[in-house]
């Protein structure tokens, strides 16, 4: 199936999604709850559908900059839809589905950057799902982050309408938060151990910086963790670490690919 018609498919549901979403909030009334996973997860199938052939080749696995983008963003949507069967987390799908919009659209409307297509050999795929894995729950825990600044902001400034009546208390949110820094700084921990012991060198020319960068990414979340237990760390200042992190992370991984593809070429 050519990519294009899922992709495309996938952008005009998510779009439908967040305009249907949109509209309940703007009317200070919660939304369908099943009608909106029911988008979601059409919407998410139409984006795989599309992904799958782009991603998967016959030279190999191509995990260029735009095919990382949409990988990653299904995989937060995921995620995310698998998560609102147990905790009142839909408030992100407001965030995230404009976000799986724009990757499925320029996953086929862009040109792709030049990239060599990856060896599948089981070591570097579980590298990569774990990779994926990890920045999805962080890319989660930002948009949590966001939400958590917005609510602290309109609670502080006595106005506690609009969006924020649909959202859950702030310390239910602030354990969302944490949950989800949990959850993907084990999965980076388990991402990077796991680039040393099946890529053949991490400290290469070309991978020193995505290195070292995740390496501070990861201790800057450990710090922000082990502030969380033992000083009680939260609200602004939990929130400046998390997004901290988070633009290490996506620097070291999506600002490499653009500097490799788009304006080295190598």
């Amino acid at each position: 199936m050519h990519p294009l018609l899922p992709s495309l498919l996938a952008a005009l549901l998510y779009l439908g999604a967040t305009a249907y979403h949109g509209v309940c909030l703007a009317r200070r009334a919660a939304p369908n709850k099943p009608l909106l996973l029911v988008l979601g997860l059409a919407a998410l199938v139409a984006q795989c559908l599309g992904l799958t052939p782009q991603l998967l080749t016959d030279a190999g696995l191509v995990l260029d900059f735009f095919n990382a983008a949409n990988l990653i963003a299904a995989a937060v949507i995921a995620l995310t839809l698998l998560a609102c069967l147990r905790i009142p987390v839909e408030n992100l799908l407001l965030f995230l589905f404009p976000l799986g919009m724009l990757t499925a659209a320029l996953s086929v409307l862009v040109p792709h950057g030049t990239l060599e297509p990856i060896n599948e050999q089981p070591g570097i795929l579980a590298h990569i799902l774990l990779s994926v894995l990890a920045y999805g729950l962080l890319t989660i825990a930002v948009f949590q982050a966001l939400l958590l600044l917005v609510q602290d902001h309109r609670l502080k400034h006595k106005h506690p309408a609009g969006l924020i009546r649909n959202f859950p208390p702030l310390q239910t949110m602030e354990s969302l938060l944490f949950g989800f820094l949990w959850g993907g700084w084990v999965l980076l921990s388990l991402s990077l151990v796991s680039g040393w012991l099946f890529l053949d060198n991490l400290l290469t020319q070309h991978l020193a910086h995505k290195t070292i960068l995740s390496c501070f990414a990861w201790v800057v979340f450990a710090v922000l963790l082990w502030g969380r237990h033992q000083l009680g760390w939260r609200g602004h200042k939990a929130i400046r670490w998390t997004l901290a992190g988070f633009c290490l992370l996506m620097l070291a991984y999506f600002g490499s690919k653009l500097v490799k593809e788009f304006i080295l070429h190598i």
